[in-house]
């Protein structure tokens, strides 16, 4: 008797889980078509490009967020990261001529150490990594400014423009970058341990430990890639502006942020897909690309923008809640 009601149970799960994996994907479809009526400047090839480009910075950097997120944790100073390599970077470029083969790994390895410090005072002070990195975002920002002493750091090498303005072939090399990036994130989450381990730490933090994970060794790894990660943005924005800016990054976790969560990435760890990640990311670069073309103050756009992220923690909440009262439904079936 039991058997039927049982039967539907399972079913309407089975719908409601594809409507979660999916649900980012239908977004970004509907806001394509969408946009593609009220303006006509939007599916036109030029703009596509422009979009593409646009969303590149982020979606790298979002893949250096994802992993920390997946893990249990948070990095809210991705974006001063980037002002601080980005200063450090046009420095060694204008000012001091270092070569490219000497400036660029040094700007990588300082945003690996910038996580390295994220990491470790999140794993000694044992303090939630969302306090830590709003504290090292400050400071991050204020050395930049420092460094730079409030000037825009112009006479950066022709030879530096094509990383972030050069195609190879008809793409945008930034783009190239994301792609190359995203895959490679795709196969470490996948297909390693390493992977499995952060998915692990992320779900159960000590079921982790008692399996005999180092959870504190790994937080500070996933710091230091994300780092990394931003470091790799912070060439391709400074080759595209080409000056050193104070501004350049800034505000750009909250993109990248907002991206993680309409994707799936779970803000509490534990589940999220570089699918589901481009997809967010995607879903912004529409919102800001259509905003644009419709002229809308900055002002009205922080304001969508802080709604979406308002919407995307919302849709994770449900999801968190759906998927708890799910084995609940099948036991009482």
């Amino acid at each position: 008797m039991q058997s039927q009601p049982s039967a539907m149970s399972n079913m309407g799960g089975q719908i409601g889980l594809m409507m979660r994996k999916y649900a980012p994907l239908m977004i970004l479809i509907s806001l394509v078509i969408l946009f593609s009526f009220i303006s006509p400047n939007f599916m036109t090839a030029f703009n596509i490009r422009i979009l593409v480009r646009q969303v590149s910075f982020a979606a790298i950097s979002a893949v250096g967020l994802m992993f920390v997120m997946i893990g249990g944790g948070i990095d809210l100073s991705l974006g001063n990261q980037i002002v601080m390599t980005n200063v450090v970077l046009s420095i060694l470029l204008a000012y001091r001529h270092v070569p490219l083969y000497i400036a660029i790994p040094t700007c990588l390895l300082l945003g690996t150490f910038l996580g390295l410090i994220n990491g470790l005072l999140v794993t000694r002070l044992k303090i939630h990594p969302l306090v830590i990195t709003l504290g090292t975002s400050q400071i991050y920002k204020g050395i930049g400014y420092v460094i730079a002493k409030s000037r825009n750091i112009i006479g950066l090498p022709d030879a530096f423009r094509v990383f972030g303005q050069g195609y190879l072939g008809p793409i945008p090399i930034p783009v190239v970058i994301m792609i190359v990036v995203a895959l490679a994130g795709s196969f470490v989450l996948t297909r390693t341990y390493f992977g499995r381990n952060v998915f692990a730490l992320g779900g159960n933090e000590e079921a982790a430990r008692l399996a005999g994970l180092d959870t504190n060794r790994m937080k500070v790894t996933l710091f230091m890639l994300c780092g990394f990660i931003s470091g790799i943005t912070s060439v391709l924005l400074l080759s595209r502006v080409f000056a050193g800016q104070t501004t350049t990054g800034q505000g750009l976790e909250f993109d990248c942020l907002t991206a993680a969560l309409l994707g799936g990435v779970s803000f509490k760890g534990g589940e999220g897909t570089i699918f589901g990640l481009i997809t967010g990311i995607l879903i912004i670069g529409v919102l800001n690309n259509a905003m644009q073309l419709a002229s809308f103050p900055d002002f009205y756009q922080l304001v969508v923008k802080g709604a979406v992220l308002l919407l995307a923690v919302a849709f994770d909440v449900y999801q968190k809640g759906r998927k708890a009262k799910e084995p609940v439904v099948k036991v009482a079936a």
